[in-house]
């Protein structure tokens, strides 16, 4: 696969090899826990940068389940066969590793060079700690009086985000060793650069893919979205379809109810109310509180699958949330894609496209929306709007109305609301002054807001006579190149 993009994560590793190079950091060597959701392409991005760090490297990838004893000797020849160690990996090459972690990662930090900074990887430690449960305490050990004084990045990585929070949390024998670094998807910058799209269109991609790689880099250059998705809905192997179950199989395994939370919510659900009735039992009993509030805990604080929004004012709104699914590619998974492998299998792709293409445009219209409000967190504060810090929405118990921007000075309960905005990304008709009237005045029920400003973010311009009642308007080109 085509390593793309990524130009931002590639700085930030780089200025932690930067700290071993320069020993500024207070010791020779320096951690960094790399942590992200399965797939989102950690390993590639780390094999990249130790490729092109012209640097020594070793780079171990535990394997699930596998027995510690055979994992200790995984290590030892990973180090024996790793880039560039030469007669420091030899020492390894035919050694048997001792009985227990602490004394296997003290012969590899023996076998470090002392003069001569090297990269060591440890690829999916959270396995190595289900396997054994001294691990983690054998790790902070060889860190301590070892590997610490030799000029090491030590890079850990892992899929499962609880359990890498956890590596550095304060009640664990690694808390304030390492610093913390999370892997996001590709940018929709990186998605525009891969697929050679105009900004609308590579948006569009951004919204299907999700910024996943694999996903990212099988669009050929200049495809175009309609050609793509019908490429790959009529495929039951391609990695629009596949990617989906995989990556829900690898983080719930027999997890039934979790997965019809999430299922629930990437229909449209979005209140609690609302999921706990749609994933009830068969008697049409809504899911008992104290079943479905752990389970929402866990999508959204562990595996931030999910997201939960409040409404942004300066009127707290506790009760109000509303659930989302925070990854972009499995929101559109979830709602278009889930029994599109079973069409394609029978070999009736179109009728996967042409659902998708009926319910596109207003899918894409509320998909859209946290994309928005992420490109504007990324260009705020400007000198227009020099004090609005956060970003959000406004919404009453009716949702009506509901107002898609507000720009604030904090958030969840703002001391001022500085704007009040629209999103409409409508392929043919312009933010017009019907949608400047429909703005002004849900803007009136937005408590705090008298006196804001109105913005706009629309796929096409705006209208002349609309854009005279604007402060802002923001398009497609401002958006992607936000993240840039």
């Amino acid at each position: 696969m085509a390593f793309t993009g990524r130009g931002r994560e590639l700085r930030v590793l780089g200025s932690w090899l930067d700290k071993v190079l320069s020993a500024g950091g207070g010791s020779a060597g320096q951690a960094l826990v790399v942590k992200g959701r399965r797939r989102i392409g950690k390993t590639r991005l780390v094999q990249e940068f130790c490729a092109r760090s012209g640097r020594p490297y070793v780079f171990f990838q535990a394997t699930r389940g596998r027995p510690a004893p055979l994992s200790r000797q995984d290590l030892f020849d990973a180090v024996a066969e790793g880039e560039g160690m030469g007669e420091h990996g030899a020492a390894l090459a035919h050694a048997a590793p001792p009985e227990d972690w602490a004394r296997t990662l003290a012969a590899l930090a023996a076998a470090l060079p002392a003069d001569e900074p090297v990269i060591l990887v440890l690829d999916e430690v959270p396995w190595l700690a289900e396997a054994d449960a001294g691990f983690d305490a054998a790790l902070k050990t060889a860190w301590d009086m070892h590997l610490s004084a030799k000029p090491v990045l030590l890079l850990l990585l892992g899929s499962d985000l609880a359990m890498m929070d956890r590596l550095t949390s304060y009640d664990h024998p690694f808390y304030g060793r390492a610093g913390q670094y999370t892997v996001g998807p590709l940018s929709p910058a990186d998605v525009q650069d891969s697929t050679g799209l105009e900004a609308p269109e590579a948006l569009d991609a951004y919204l299907l893919t999700g910024g996943f790689p694999e996903v990212v880099t099988d669009w050929r250059e200049g495809e175009s979205v309609s050609g793509y998705l019908r490429r790959q809905v009529e495929d039951p192997s391609s990695v629009l379809l596949t990617t989906g179950e995989r990556s829900l199989a690898a983080e719930f395994p027999a997890r039934l109810q979790a997965g019809r939370v999430l299922r629930a919510i990437g229909s449209g659900e979005r209140t609690f109310s609302g999921i706990a009735a749609s994933t009830g039992g068969a008697d049409g009993q809504p899911l008992a509180h104290g079943t479905l509030a752990p389970i929402l805990n866990e999508l959204t604080e562990a595996k931030k699958i999910v997201a939960a929004d409040l409404p942004l004012s300066t009127r707290p709104a506790p009760k109000l949330k509303r659930y989302r699914i925070a990854d972009t590619y499995l929101r559109f998974w979830l709602a278009h894609l889930e029994n599109a492998v079973a069409q394609a299998e029978r070999g009736r792709g179109e009728v996967s496209a042409a659902r998708i293409s009926r319910s596109w445009a207003s899918w894409r219209g509320r998909a859209v929306e946290p994309v928005i409000r992420e490109a504007l967190l990324r260009r705020l504060p400007d000198d227009l709007f020099p004090e609005v810090n956060e970003v959000g929405g406004w919404w009453n118990r009716q949702n009506n109305p509901e107002v898609d921007l507000v720009g604030a000075d904090a958030q969840p309960v703002a001391g001022a609301v500085h704007f009040v905005g629209s999103v409409k990304w409508r392929d043919d008709t312009p933010f017009g002054a019907r949608d400047l009237a429909a703005l002004s005045t849900a803007a009136e029920r937005v408590p705090g807001a008298r006196g804001a400003a109105l913005v706009a973010v629309s796929r096409r311009p705006p209208t002349d006579a609309a854009a005279r009642g604007l402060t802002a308007c923001w398009g497609p080109d401002q958006v992607v190149d936000a993240w840039r």
